[in-house]
C-alpha cells in the first residue's frame, strides 16, 4: 500500500500545494481520494496515469475538493477510455457528476457509476474493505476507512498431517471452502491460523477533530487529518469546521494510530515547522504532507 499526495493546500492552491487530492496503489488497483482542480496536471508530474484510476472517493462537495473531475473525466474520454469508472461521494455527488457529463463538447465513452453515502461499509472486496462516516465540517463531509483483509495463515504441516497433498485442495481450504479426503471433511479452520490484521487508513477530508474521528480511526497504521490551522487559530478552526495540529494530533492520540500525517494547510503556513512541532507535543509520530510525497503505508506496532 502506497500513499502519493498530490495536493495538500487547502481552499486556496499555491506555488507549492495543489487543492487536495490524495492517490492510493493498493491491491492492484489506483484509487483517488478528493479531486481538486488540477488534479491531472499533478498526476502527470510524476506519470501516474489518470487512465488507470478505478476508483474516486469524494469527501464532500465544496470545490477545493471535486472540481479537478471534469477535466479529468473529459482526459479519459479523449484518450479513449472505455472501463467504468466508480465515483463516490455524500449526497449531491450524482447531480455533480450529470452535471459535469454536460458540460462542454466531448463525447463520453465509458461509464460513470456513483454510489451516494452515508455512513457504515459500502465496499467490501476480497482483499479489502472501504467505510465512512459523517464527520464535523460546515457542510456533509465524508471521512473515509481503508482496511486491508488478510488471510488467516495456511498452515502447510498440519495440512500435510491430515493425508492432504499440495495442491488444489490447499486452495480451496484457503478460501474456506472444505475438501474431502476419503470419509473425512478437513474444515478450513483445522489447517488456518489465527486472524491476522491487515493494515489500515483513515482520511479525515475536512472536519473540526471529534469523536466520531476518533472511533473511525481507532488503530489504524496512517491516519491522514486535516490541519488547516496552528493552535493559536482554534476558534477560528472551531468556527469553520477545521482543524488545528493540534487538535488533529489529540484525533490521532486517542485513536492510537501508528502514524499521523497532517494535510490540507492554510496559505499562510509556507514553512509547516510549526504545525509538525505543535501536533508533536501530543503525538510523536506525526508528519506534514507535502505534494508528491509517497508513503509506504507499514503496519503499526500492536
Amino acid at each position: 500500500m502506497e500513499l502519493v499526495f498530490l495536493g495538500t493546500s487547502s481552499a486556496i492552491p499555491t506555488n507549492h500545494r495543489n487543492h487536495p487530492a490524495l492517490a492510493l496503489k493498493a491491491f492492484g488497483e489506483l484509487m483517488l481520494f478528493d479531486c481538486g482542480e488540477g488534479t491531472q496536471r499533478q498526476m502527470t508530474r510524476i506519470r501516474m496515469s489518470p487512465m488507470k484510476v478505478k476508483r474516486i472517493f469524494i469527501t464532500h462537495l465544496h470545490g477545493d475538493h471535486f472540481l479537478g473531475l471534469p477535466g479529468l473525466i473529459q482526459s479519459m474520454a479523449f484518450r479513449g477510455r472505455e472501463d467504468p469508472l466508480y465515483i463516490y461521494g455524500p449526497s449531491g455527488t450524482g447531480d455533480v457528476v450529470e452535471s459535469i457529463k454536460k458540460l462542454g463538447y466531448f463525447s463520453l465513452s465509458f461509464p460513470i457509476i456513483t454510489q451516494e453515502l452515508y455512513q457504515g461499509v459500502f465496499l467490501e472486496e476480497d482483499s479489502y474493505r472501504i467505510s465512512c462516516c459523517p464527520v464535523q465540517h460546515s457542510v456533509l463531509n465524508l471521512a473515509y476507512s481503508v482496511e486491508e483483509r488478510r488471510a488467516p495463515k495456511f498452515l502447510r504441516e498440519k495440512a500435510l498431517e491430515l493425508g492432504l497433498t499440495p495442491g488444489p485442495d490447499f486452495g480451496k481450504l484457503q478460501r474456506g471452502t472444505p475438501v474431502k479426503v476419503g470419509e473425512r471433511t478437513i474444515q478450513p479452520q483445522d489447517v488456518l491460523g489465527k486472524k491476522r490484521r491487515g493494515r489500515k487508513i483513515v482520511y479525515s477530508g475536512d472536519t473540526r477533530a471529534c469523536r466520531e474521528m476518533v472511533n473511525l480511526a481507532k488503530d489504524a497504521d496512517v491516519l491522514i487529518h486535516e490541519s488547516t490551522f496552528d493552535a493559536s487559530q482554534e476558534e477560528k478552526a472551531l468556527t469553520t469546521g477545521h482543524s488545528t495540529s493540534k487538535s488533529a494530533a489529540r484525533v490521532a492520540a486517542l485513536a492510537r494510530v501508528g502514524r499521523l500525517i497532517l494535510t490540507h494547510l492554510s496559505t499562510r503556513y509556507r514553512d509547516a515547522k510549526k504545525l509538525e512541532k505543535e501536533a508533536s507535543e501530543i503525538f510523536p509520530e506525526v508528519t506534514v504532507a507535502e505534494d508528491f510525497m509517497s508513503v509506504e503505508v507499514k503496519l503499526r506496532a500492536d
